[in-house]
């Protein structure tokens, strides 16, 4: 009996440590040029690498650079883990498409020390900038309405009447 218990604990730890080279392994593969230049992912953004709601992505020191160039730029701060950003990619990053807002992600998860510079207390957040400086921030998971408006008064303010589609 205490034979047969010492064969199937052994078998047991084998299978375990099997069980997690071929895990690493898959996540090794993955996150292979992946858009944040790391080779140490977190679980969930490695869950998100390849749903087209999470692409689009903006390393930190690309957006200091495109905000301190005075580009306009619209960032979308969230974290894979919030379910709040869960609810709301799916209705703010079609918009954007929609309305041609090249709307940048930064994941917060993986870039943790961007909140505290950008002042990002809750996620998801939206950051809208022009001539290097914030002009326009949305906080929260909010109703369609909200974001519509959001894109519509603050970042596409300065469409010319009548170009919208």
């Amino acid at each position: 009996m205490k034979k047969n218990m010492i064969i199937f604990a052994t078998a047991l730890a084998v299978l375990i440590v099997v069980l997690i080279f071929v895990v690493n392994y898959q996540n090794t593969q993955q996150t292979e040029g992946n858009p944040y230049g790391k080779d140490n992912l977190e679980q969930a953004t490695i869950d998100q690498l390849e749903d087209p709601l999470y692409q689009n992505q903006i390393q930190p020191d690309e957006l200091e650079e495109q905000i301190s160039s005075g580009e306009e730029t619209t960032v979308y701060f969230y974290s894979p883990t919030c379910v709040y950003c869960q609810r709301t990619t799916p209705i703010v990053d079609p918009m954007a498409k929609e309305l041609g807002v090249d709307m940048k992600k930064l994941n917060l998860l993986e870039f943790q020390d961007q909140g505290m510079k950008y002042q990002i207390q809750s996620t998801p957040t939206i950051v809208h900038y022009e001539d290097g400086e914030e002009v326009a921030r949305i906080v929260g998971e909010q109703p369609v309405a909200s974001f519509d408006s959001f894109f519509h008064d603050e970042v596409l303010e300065d469409t010319p009447e009548g170009s919208e589609e």
